[in-house]
């Protein structure tokens, strides 16, 4: 029985439900474990490419397939959990989770390791959005419900932060499968400890799951996302269009046909509540103008600045930090303040930290960058938290599943679009940079390709010229992140005037629900 709460009749259990915090406590390894998996692949990618040797596309795939399948499915998954049960889903996901994290670490050929990242999809996919909705489901007072979510926010942002300095321990003393063996004992305990302490709950109205719906989703998330990608890694051509054309009409076909079943997989009314739509499109364009100076800041800290993969993660540190102090406060502050003043402020303290890092040099001391992390942290602990939980207070709890699949795809989309977008500046950026005169041919075609392609075929020069090489290599590399950055300050900026004309009159809840 909780501590803090006196059961006194029915209706109360109801409300406080005894060992909701335990339950909490569960669901948040949950999302600890998938953030930590969505970070800790970049720092093996460059142990598992010398070891299964992968093409270029191959190894493409290996890093983009996990995200592709759980943007597809992330929706179909919370309204699944939904129909047959959210902790049924959710402890079916973790003992996937945890049996196909083995095939990720023994993957012995590129397909393999492929197939086994898209199996992970899978999983990550019915963990998340199940989440979130057995929150919205074990919490009825809305005051607790704020703080859980803001619990749960600062996990996945610990958890993101987390990954590289686990992953940078882990890949300096085992060898890089031993980044998905630690999801095993993680997965055990949620599956042990959840079976007793989580309650199962889902809609009693839902009607059938409808497979069409679900086909249509997963075609035009993964098309969609996949088209972006392509046009920024190879520009505009006809394989980029065609797969944006299969995406739309793939999600155009999805949401006429949820407008015509008695049971939709997503009801698309929920659009129609503009703090609702406010949120999710806050959460889209935060993550968009925020992923691409997230994906190549550890590539700036180990290969410009020369930090070793542990003391990399630890310099990304202070964002998790922020996060989670401003993230189990945010409830709080919303309802002192306003939603739209925190989530509109919070993004305006983004947005100018960002914006600070378009100063970023080689050789820029780390107390700017700390500081500035620190603030792009406590911004988004702010903003995520209170999105969240508009999201979920918008939608009646028999639909929680399918609300907060809508937030996490929101996120997934926009971490896909923000890569693909801000990459494509980063990118042209360096592509531009002039190699040393006297450059081999081939040398400087590799340098052109990717930092760490220079930094490798720099050894084949004589110690000068290889210092050079690898001197104008970074620096453009730091012009296209400066770049990058400043963009990522405009979407924010911008972003954070549209909250707060969206998410006006935009209260939390305070009555407890009965």
């Amino acid at each position: 029985m909780s501590s803090t709460v006196q059961l006194t009749s029915g209706k109360d259990e109801t409300v406080y439900r005894p060992g909701r915090w335990l339950a909490l406590a569960v669901l948040v390894l949950a999302v600890l474990l998938v953030a930590v998996d969505a970070t800790v692949l970049g720092l093996a990618t460059p142990f598992l490419s010398e070891d299964l040797e992968p093409t270029g596309t191959q190894l493409l795939w290996i890093g983009d397939v996990y995200s592709f399948v759980i943007a597809g499915l992330l929706v179909s998954m919370g309204s699944l959990g939904d129909r047959i049960g959210r902790k049924k889903l959710l402890l079916t996901g973790a003992v996937a989770f945890g049996a196909v994290s083995v095939l990720n670490a023994y993957a012995t050929t590129p397909e393999t390791m492929i197939l086994a990242r898209a199996l992970l999809g899978v999983a990550g996919a019915t963990l998340m959005p199940s989440t979130l909705a057995l929150i919205r489901n074990i919490f009825h007072d809305p005051k607790e419900r704020s703080l859980a979510i803001g619990i749960w926010g600062a996990m996945a942002s610990a958890g993101a932060a987390v990954g590289p300095v686990v992953g940078g321990f882990l890949l300096e003393h085992f060898w890089w499968g031993s980044v998905f063996l630690i999801n095993l004992p993680v997965m055990a305990v949620l599956v042990v400890v959840g079976v007793k302490l989580l309650p199962e709950s889902k809609n009693p109205v839902a009607g059938p799951w409808d497979l069409v719906s679900v086909a249509l989703s997963l075609a035009g998330m993964v098309a969609v996302v996949y088209a972006v990608k392509e046009a920024a890694g190879h520009g505009v051509g006809w394989e980029a269009g065609a797969a944006a054309l299969i995406g739309i009409a793939g999600l155009y076909g999805f949401v006429r046909r949820q407008l015509t079943l008695s049971a939709p997989l997503l009801d698309m009314r929920l659009f129609r509540h503009r703090g609702f739509s406010g949120a999710v499109l806050a959460d889209l364009l935060t993550i968009l103008g925020l992923s691409g100076l997230v994906f190549f800041l550890s590539q700036f800290l180990q290969l410009v600045q020369g930090r070793e993969p542990f003391e990399a993660g630890l310099a990304e540190l202070p964002a998790a930090i922020g996060a989670v102090a401003t993230g189990l406060v945010a409830g709080k502050v919303a309802r002192r303040f306003s939603v739209r003043s925190v989530v509109a402020g919070g993004l305006v303290a983004v947005g100018l930290s960002l914006a600070v890092l378009t100063l970023l040099g080689r050789t820029t001391g780390y107390p700017l960058l700390g500081a500035a992390l620190l603030v792009v942290g406590a911004g988004a602990g702010f903003s995520f938290t209170i999105t969240a939980d508009v999201i979920l207070s918008s939608v009646p709890k028999e639909q929680a599943g399918a609300a907060s699949a809508v937030s996490e795809t929101a996120y997934e989309l926009g971490a896909a679009l923000g890569i693909a977008l801000l990459g494509s500046i980063v990118t042209g950026a360096y592509r531009d940079f002039s190699a040393p005169g006297g450059t081999p041919a081939g040398v400087a075609s590799a340098a052109h390709e990717s930092l760490g392609g220079a930094v490798e075929a720099s050894a084949a020069l004589p110690p000068a010229h290889a210092d050079a090489l690898v001197a104008a290599a970074q620096e453009a590399f730091v012009d296209g992140l400066r770049l990058a950055a400043g963009a990522g300050a405009v979407v924010l900026l911008v972003t954070a005037v549209a909250a707060w004309f969206l998410l006006r009159g935009q209260r939390l809840a305070d009555t407890v629900e009965h």
